[in-house]
This record gives structure tokens, C-alpha cells and sequence, in this order.
């Protein structure tokens, strides 16, 4: 019997291939077949999209909330002022608040869910990464380091932490030059992984979200990463992590300690959530252009869990304000779905 080895890049293109002619979509309310028509409708008129590339592929996992159009946008409420805000029950992949999920926003630091996501796919959380000059020099002002130098050495499980606890712009880098190379060919790498996944209106050209015109995405596409996400331990342990101390050494081999403490609001104590809601993780960032976006995992009280997404907040405390509210409709979720 002959036997094939492919790469992990390969495999989920051909998983993504043989998905994409099972159709066996199952979208939010069952509405399969209709939904991916919708979907691909969608898609064939971004082609022309003048923010640049995007990639024309279906969500092809069977396990996902598919959003038909019409409900993408339909969602009312005078307090959620966010450009864009989604609320899906993960556990039962039901949609329950839906605005502009499918229009292109800057995502700033969220961002690096996806820079997560293919550390944990390439790389292993034992590699040693060396730190580059360019990795050690960001100079865009406000943008958050972890303070590396060039020639230092740490552990890809101590740059996820850096990455998406302390939200280390330069921990982006680090974790992009030792997967693909360089910057710029993990951004390529990026956008391939989106389209395997079935993200249509997203495009990446960096690995932490400092702005650029041609970087952006979409409420439902983050959705995407993020449910692909949560299958690893690793990420679950990460994201819920209140506190944390990285190490490295430096290249006289001295070692350095970074203490952090988590920058996601709703984890260190600075934002609160409806009774009966458990925040379990999830990531933040702010931008001029992006304003305030955050992405969020949480459980009721029956440890169903939920994924909630604000794009575009006027302020960090608006997103914060904004996500608590959105996160009250899970109370009357709960309570539909204990009557039905």
C-alpha cells in the first residue's frame, strides 16, 4: 500500500478541497444549500473590492454558523453603536445577533489570532526563536513591545504568551520571521490559511494589526479564526490567563523576564459581564483607524459557550461597555432555548 506524506500547509488545502465538494454545510437554522449560494453570490461581487486581494472560497467546515446575508446586517440596538458586532452560540453554532458582519473593517491588534493560529499549526511551542533586528525594531509610536533585542532567544510558548496576553507587537514579528521567513511571506502564508478556512473578505498584510490600508477583515471572518482556534488546549490555556512571566535569554546568554498582566479588559477585573456570563478569554486592540475591536469567548451558567465580535468601538471603553450589552443577549437565549 503506498502511503503519502504531505505538509500541514497541503493538508488543509485538500482538506478544504474535499470539504468544499461534500457540501455538507450546515448554516445557522439549517438553511444549507441557500445560505452558500447567498454566500458565493457575496463573494463574486467583492471580487472587484478596492481594498485590495481577497480570496472567493465557501466556509466549508460542517461544524460552523453560516450567516445568510439578509441577517447579516438586520440587528437593531441603539446601544451597541460599534460599526460592527456578532454573537453566535458556539456550542449549539446559532446565530444570535448579527450587524454588519460582513462588512471590511480594520481589526488592529485582533489581529494576531491568526498570527496564533499558524504558530500553533507550523510551529511547535518547544522552538527556540531568535529575535531579528527587525523584529526588535518597531518604532511606530504607541505600538506595544515586549522590549526584545536583536540576537535574543525565546521559546514560541513564551511568544504566544507575549503575543496574545501582553499583545507584544515585536512578539508578532518574531513569531512570522520563524514560521515563514519574513514578514511579508507570512502575510502571504495569512491569506492562504484564511482561504482555506472559507474567509472571503479579509486580507492580511502584517502579523500584529499596526494599521495599513490593504489589512483588514470582517466581523464573521474573525469568527472563523477564532472557532478554528479553540481545538487547541494550548490557545483555551493562553486566553484565559490573568497573569504571566516570559523568559529569554539575551546574546551573552543573560536572562530577561517580562511580568505581565493580561491587557484584555474583561480578564483583569477593569470590565464586567451580565450575571450568570463567564468570560473565558479572548483578544482586544485599538487603532486610530480601527478604533476599538475585541473579540470574546464566554459561558452561561449550562456551559454553553459563545463567541461575541465588536468591531470599531469609539473607545476602549465603549468596546467594553458595548460587548457587555451585547453579551446580555445570551441571558435571553438561554432562557428561548429552556422553553423550547
Amino acid at each position: 500500500m503506498l502511503k503519502f506524506q504531505f505538509r500541514k500547509k497541503e493538508r488543509h488545502f485538500i482538506l478544504g478541497i474535499l470539504l468544499c465538494c461534500s457540501m455538507l454545510l450546515s448554516g445557522c437554522g439549517g438553511k444549507s444549500l441557500s445560505v452558500m449560494d447567498t454566500q458565493l453570490k457575496s463573494a463574486q461581487d467583492n471580487q472587484q473590492s478596492d481594498f485590495g486581494k481577497t480570496y472567493q472560497l465557501e466556509p466549508v467546515s460542517k461544524d460552523i454558523c453560516v450567516i445568510p446575508t439578509e441577517q447579516s446586517t438586520t440587528a437593531t440596538d441603539e446601544a451597541i453603536s460599534a460599526k460592527a458586532a456578532l454573537l453566535i452560540n458556539e456550542t449549539e453554532n446559532t446565530l444570535i445577533f448579527a450587524k454588519n458582519v460582513y462588512t471590511k473593517q480594520y481589526p488592529a491588534s485582533v489581529s494576531k489570532i491568526v498570527t496564533a493560529l499558524l504558530a500553533l499549526e507550523e510551529g511547535h511551542l518547544e522552538d527556540m526563536v531568535t529575535v531579528s533586528r527587525e523584529a526588535a525594531g518597531i518604532t511606530e509610536p504607541g505600538a506595544k513591545l515586549c522590549g526584545f533585542q536583536e540576537g535574543d532567544k525565546i521559546s514560541m510558548e513564551d511568544l504566544l504568551y507575549c503575543l496574545l496576553v501582553y499583545s507584544g507587537n515585536d512578539a508578532a514579528i518574531a513569531i512570522a520571521e520563524h514560521i515563514s521567513g519574513s514578514v511579508d511571506s507570512f502575510a502571504e502564508q495569512m491569506n492562504r490559511r484564511m482561504a482555506e478556512l472559507g474567509v472571503f473578505k479579509t486580507h492580511f498584510t502584517n502579523p500584529h494589526g499596526l494599521h495599513e490600508k490593504k489589512h483588514y477583515t470582517t466581523a464573521y471572518d474573525l469568527y472563523l479564526v477564532f472557532h478554528e482556534l479553540l481545538k487547541y488546549k494550548e490557545f483555551r490555556q493562553i486566553i484565559q490567563t490573568t497573569s504571566y512571566t516570559a523568559k529569554w535569554t539575551d546574546g551573552a546568554g543573560e536572562e530577561h523576564t517580562l511580568s505581565m498582566t493580561s491587557s484584555e479588559a474583561f480578564l483583569n477585573g477593569s470590565a464586567t459581564v451580565p450575571d450568570g456570563i463567564q468570560v473565558e478569554g479572548g483578544k482586544s486592540g485599538t487603532t486610530i483607524n480601527a478604533g476599538s475591536c475585541m473579540i470574546l469567548l464566554t459561558q452561561d451558567e449550562e456551559e454553553k459557550e459563545y463567541i461575541s465580535v465588536i468591531l470599531k468601538a469609539p473607545s476602549s471603553t465603549e468596546a467594553c461597555t458595548q460587548m457587555s450589552h451585547l453579551l446580555g443577549y445570551i441571558q435571553a437565549d438561554s432562557v428561548e432555548g429552556n422553553d423550547s
